[in-house]
């Protein structure tokens, strides 16, 4: 039975101290910030980074993380493991997860590392982590877990309301005229991520009609998506840019739609709120595959904090 590792990024909303405690492990994600490099959660914490993103003069890209680095960790995780399954990003978000997989074909890797394009982010890639662990605890190869999570991307998804439309703007997600218009009429665009990027759902005039329209948005997966209408194999998950009262909040109205469901909140990964700002909240939704018990490896902070 090969003993298997599983790598992710830190774009999986997994902390330094949380991959510890479940035994996997985290690349952390670069970001250059007035020209300086920092790491998530290494360097760089959720603090920090807000303070910087509200500099109105501050220049912040996101990178992906050094071939050269990802390699030096294969070769030090293969040093006690068989294998290794990483776990990055969506492809159709960042170009690290090609790069990866390009690097993974040099010899001392092949047929021991296996890069899974599992298109996903922030907490729908954390819940694909935390299966990839199961299924290594399971005794499955590495071949095995990489096919998993591929043939089972797409049965999640990721709904976001902004704050404000600022960093839309900022990034050239939305025009300045459009914009400018959206924030005279207090518009706020509901966005979705469906695997290959962060594209409109829907908008709406108020937060109440937003998080409506989200919870809409679960209820049509769970039913058509999914074939599940009660979500009893479905989990939720609440996600913010800093709002964790009204992630709260939202976590208690989504409790009462959806009776017998513990709803976790995590933070949105940073990649993610570089894009949107502060003052953003999001829910997800995840089907939960056969055989795969995930719940008990949610830690006990993120079920309730």
């Amino acid at each position: 039975m090969s003993k298997v590792a599983i790598l992710t990024d830190s774009n999986s909303d997994l902390s330094q101290k949380e991959a510890k405690e479940l035994g996997v492990f985290v690349m952390p994600m670069p970001f250059f910030i007035d020209g300086n490099i920092f790491f998530e959660d290494i360097s760089l914490s959720q603090e920090e980074f807000y303070k910087k993103l509200d500099e109105p003069d501050a220049k912040i890209s996101t990178s992906m993380p050094a071939i050269g680095d990802l390699q030096d960790k294969w070769s030090e995780l293969l040093k006690s493991y068989d294998q290794v399954v990483y776990i990055p990003m969506s492809s159709g978000l960042s170009s690290s997860c090609s790069a990866a997989k390009t690097a993974a074909m040099d010899d001392d890797f092949e047929g021991r590392v296996f890069v899974a394009d599992n298109h996903r982010i922030s907490v729908t890639l954390k819940l694909s982590v935390f299966e990839a662990k199961r299924l290594a605890d399971q005794g499955k190869d590495g071949e095995y877990i990489r096919n998993f999570l591929e043939e089972t991307a797409y049965d999640s998804k990721i709904y976001i309301t902004v704050g404000t439309l600022k960093y839309l703007k900022k990034g050239g997600r939305l025009t300045p005229a459009v914009a400018n218009i959206g924030s005279l009429l207090r518009i706020k665009p509901v966005l979705k991520i469906d695997g290959e990027k962060l594209d409109l759902l829907t908008l709406a005039r108020t937060m109440p009609q937003a998080k409506a329209k989200m919870v809409r948005a679960l209820r049509d997966n769970m039913s058509d998506l999914f074939h599940d209408p009660e979500g009893k194999d479905c989990i939720i998950c609440v996600a913010h840019t800093q709002e964790k009262e009204m992630a709260e909040e939202f976590r208690e109205e989504l409790e009462k739609e959806f009776p017998g469901h513990e709803i976790f909140i995590d933070p949105l990964s940073l990649s993610v709120s570089c894009h949107i700002g502060p003052g953003s909240l999001a829910c997800t939704v995840t089907r939960k595959h056969e055989g795969i018990d995930i719940e008990d490896l949610i830690s006990k902070e993120s079920r309730r904090k």
